[in-house]
């Protein structure tokens, strides 16, 4: 609705003030680009969520399970030890990690019908289900792979000089969500 109402009112101004011809010009130019980006995002996305699919089969996935299982189990700790859960979630962040956000959505899912499995009243969320759902949108990056790819399509000249403050930024976010998600467990049980 907000989009239909920006739409309208931009269409009107331009009506307005005789210039509705760069409305028609201004929309061919962005349905133009936005495909462009789309085939330039698309080769970044394939590329990583190849390797995270080899990282899956090659067993890479198993093992950086084992190696965060104390810290997985302090973050859900409602979720049975070894359980396909914890992959599931260790893939979902590591998109996060990645900075590929169109890739955590179906990880994610995925993560989400693993921890249903664990529900006992399938009608609410678990502390899990909304522990993940927060880390996901705090969403914790090491390489913002998208915001580069947009960056390089738009022609920037440093591509790569947003990943210090987006780390920063995003690993405060996580460390607040994390915080504020064990506080609501203990007060909400």
């Amino acid at each position: 609705m907000i989009w239909l109402l920006l739409i309208l009112a931009g269409t009107l101004y331009a009506a307005l003030w005789g210039d509705i011809a760069l409305v028609t010009q201004s929309a061919i130019t962005a349905a133009d680009t936005a495909v462009s980006l789309a085939f330039k995002l698309t080769g970044v996305m394939c590329l990583w969520l190849g390797m995270m699919r080899i990282a899956e089969k090659a067993g890479l996935i198993k093992l950086i399970v084992k190696v965060l299982q104390p810290t997985l189990r302090f973050i859900f700790p409602d979720i049975p030890k070894n359980h396909p859960a914890l992959g599931a979630i260790i893939l979902t962040l590591s998109a996060n990690m990645l900075g590929m956000g169109n890739a955590v959505t179906p990880l994610g899912i995925k993560a989400m019908q693993e921890l249903q499995k664990l529900n006992k009243e399938k009608t609410t969320a678990t502390p899990s289900m909304c522990t993940l759902l927060v880390l996901c949108t705090a969403g914790f990056t090491l390489v913002p792979a998208t915001v580069i790819a947009l960056r390089t399509a738009a022609g920037s000249g440093n591509p790569t000089e947003i990943v210090g403050p987006t780390i920063l930024v995003s690993l405060f976010a996580t460390i607040s969500v994390l915080f504020l998600d064990r506080i609501c467990r203990v007060l909400f049980k």
